[in-house]
């Protein structure tokens, strides 16, 4: 813990848009350097509690949450290296959702102090945060539109193509396959099935050759294909950045 990373995942993902100049880059390696291991299965923030933290997804997988009135939970978002996840919860003092790590995990804490420090001395960073933070509003309304209004393949297609898609923004090397570790009852709080009827959908997707697994990774076969048969748009390749204010 302490330590200040040479080079941090948020940085590498936000280069993908747009250049930052070293003053925007030292100001995220100074605000990320409270740097942090959490294991598998725990929980950083609860639904309700107080929090005043972000966290910066440096490596590993968490998701987001909320309490269902029936006693089950409503996954609402994935998180993977390169996310700023809790700017869902920054209009209170309060947490939205519940975070939780689903692979053993290191992510760095940023204060809303701090980011508030950042918005005002950089302001074209705080833009692209901005911008960032609403594509990935977006890719979630299409995901939970998926839930609401399509069957199970259509809802597990979207999910592994916004999977993809995203993970593509910081994970070198990622083509068309990734390394998934979740569980079934995961991914069905995430599209709304049971882990029965996950488990039928998988192997369906096999049986249709959309998809083929090799212990826990996952090939999408014919991206293309898929994508334009569930209607998914990839809004994470790119985002518009000429509004964005000069540099200092």
């Amino acid at each position: 813990m302490g330590t200040i990373m040479l080079r941090s995942a948020l940085t590498s993902r936000l280069e993908r848009y747009l250049e930052l100049t070293p003053d925007e880059r030292d100001a995220l390696d100074w605000a990320e350097r409270r740097e942090q291991r959490v294991r598998a299965g725990s929980t950083l923030t609860r639904e309700g509690e107080s929090n005043d933290q972000l966290y910066i997804v440096q490596h590993g997988w968490l998701h987001s949450s909320t309490n269902l009135a029936t006693g089950g939970r409503q996954i609402l978002r994935f998180h993977y290296a390169g996310d700023l996840i809790g700017t869902s919860s920054i209009a209170w003092s309060f947490a939205a959702t519940t975070l939780t790590a689903v692979s053993d995990c290191v992510i760095s804490e940023l204060s809303k102090a701090n980011l508030g420090r950042i918005f005002k001395a950089q302001p074209r960073l705080a833009g692209l945060l901005y911008a960032v933070s609403a594509a990935e509003n977006v890719a979630m309304a299409d995901r939970l539109t998926s839930v609401g209004r399509t069957g199970a393949v259509e809802r597990l297609s979207t999910l592994l193509l916004d999977m993809l898609a995203r993970l593509r923004t910081t994970a070198g090397g990622v083509v068309d396959s990734f390394e998934l570790p979740l569980t079934q009852a995961d991914i069905g709080d995430a599209v709304g099935l049971t882990k029965v009827h996950v488990n039928r959908t998988i192997r369906e997707m096999e049986r249709r050759d959309l998809i083929e697994r090799n212990g826990k990774r996952v090939r999408i076969k014919n991206e293309a294909e898929l994508a334009k048969s569930v209607g998914f748009i990839d809004r994470y390749h790119q985002i518009a950045t000429d509004w964005l204010p000069l540099a200092a």
